[in-house]
């Protein structure tokens, strides 16, 4: 005899999971979360597996992994037979797209020093807001878009 696991409903799931109604929706929309039973009520009703899950997705998305690889890594918890490797090949994947992102930050956070450096309190106008005007001049306009044509 299986013991039912308790019901709860979308707000006691995002208390228990620490993620907002919203994003539960959102989740089970994008396929992160299978689609919930009902209560006569239309309540959507969640198990302890699933807030487990909740969690998951969480931790996950604030290791800022996309849905894309926090789908990957479920479908390998999922999986009846598991690619001892897979979920590292997911991770090194991940590890890469934040070294990228740190080495963006940091000639981001040049930019910014060098800018600051700009100022020095002096004169009657910002050296900041100046240098912004200029370097708003300088920067290359992208090209347009084309159209895309509508298929009717």
């Amino acid at each position: 005899m299986s013991v039912q696991s308790p019901q709860y409903r979308i707000g006691d799931a995002a208390r228990l999971s620490g993620i907002p109604a919203a994003s539960i929706r959102y989740y089970e929309k994008e396929g992160l979360l299978p689609a919930q039973s009902r209560a006569d009520n239309q309540y959507r009703l969640y198990n302890d597996d699933e807030i487990h899950r909740l969690r998951f997705v969480r931790l996950c998305r604030a290791m800022d992994m996309s849905l894309g690889e926090v789908r990957t890594l479920l479908a390998l918890d999922g999986a009846e037979e598991r690619d001892a490797h897979a979920a590292c090949v997911t991770l090194d994947e991940h590890l890469e797209h934040v070294r990228t992102r740190l080495n963006e930050l940091q000639t981001l956070e040049q930019e910014l020093l060098s800018l600051r450096g700009r100022c020095d309190g002096a004169g009657g106008h910002c050296h900041v807001i100046e240098a912004l005007h200029e370097r708003a001049d300088a920067d290359p306009v992208p090209p347009p878009q084309p159209a895309h044509k509508r298929h009717v």
